[in-house]
């Protein structure tokens, strides 16, 4: 039995390990080619090595993704090696943890450039190639799988690059989606909870493994099954959507709205806007709160 990502060709990014890695290992074994990009060279091989192992299809990159130029190597080396392309999951963040008061630029200006433009290299290249392939008149079924993050959706404290970078994330995917479709190509995004690098010190205690065996809450593989589903032909129908997933929940951020206004049909005055606010406040619905709050 074939697996629903049989011939796919699939770039993930930080895939060396944590969320990256399960979602390689988790789209080949469903039957895609995997390029596994990561800046570490052992952990990118260590990934393939074990995907070849078991049978699977894989190529190891490590491109820059914050660099325009050679984040086009990814997209050329999946032609190059497996003839196509079909799904770009950008994975790879870094984080930079300061109050904001505290924070340097340089601290903020890597977060958002592994981030933000990271998202954007990458995806650019592959939608040069697609839209090139749509108007030869080839039907596509490309994916663009973003990732967000609760930081994003909801802010964090301590977090304020992390949290902006994750934010313009959910935002960019918003676009893409309007815009792309037309291509054939869908867009959405995630955000993840799970046990990686970037989160087992910070929360340690509260995603260690159970001691006594048991469901792994925690466990980043528990989150690739949404992802390879996202990067399947059977999601075609799915575009716009920021998906929640940790342990076996999956959820869709319900995004912002806005409230019925108070209209006063004419120029408002300075001093009678408190009273409106405190009419809009009185009948909204509260956010989520901010982590750490």
């Amino acid at each position: 039995m074939s697996g629903i990502c049989e011939g796919r060709v699939v770039i993930i990014t930080g895939a060396g390990g944590g969320l990256g890695r399960e979602y390689a290992l988790a789209f080949a074994a469903e039957g895609a080619s995997v390029v596994v990009n990561d800046i570490n060279a052992l952990s990118a091989e260590t990934t393939v090595d074990e995907i070849v192992s078991a049978g699977g299809k894989a190529l190891a990159n490590t491109s820059d993704i914050t660099n325009y130029d050679d984040s086009l190597n990814i997209v050329k080396s999946a032609i190059e090696t497996f003839g196509d392309l079909h799904v770009v999951v950008n994975n790879a963040g870094v984080c930079r943890d300061r109050m904001f008061a505290s924070m340097t630029e340089e601290e903020w200006d890597q977060v958002i450039a592994v981030h933000m433009k990271g998202h954007f290299c990458i995806s650019s290249h592959a939608v040069h190639y697609w839209r090139a392939r749509a108007k030869e008149g080839i039907e596509l079924s490309a994916r663009i799988i973003n990732t967000s993050s609760g930081a994003g959706l909801n802010g964090s404290i301590g977090q304020s690059n992390y949290a902006a970078a994750k934010g313009g994330i959910a935002s960019l995917t918003l676009n893409q989606s309007a815009e792309l479709g037309r291509y054939g190509i869908t867009a959405n995004a995630l955000a993840p909870a799970g046990r990686t690098g970037m989160t087992e010190d910070v929360f340690a205690d509260m995603m260690k493994k159970p001691e006594e065996g048991g469901f792994d809450y925690y466990d980043p593989a528990n989150v690739a099954p949404l992802v390879v589903w996202l990067g399947s032909e059977q999601s075609s129908h799915i575009t716009g959507r920021i998906f929640e997933a940790e342990g076996g929940k999956i959820s869709i951020a319900d995004g912002w709205r806005s409230t019925k206004p108070v209209d006063k049909h004419e120029k408002w005055e300075p001093s009678e806007i408190g009273g409106a606010i405190e009419e809009l406040v009185a009948r909204e619905v509260p956010a989520q709160k901010v982590y750490g709050s």
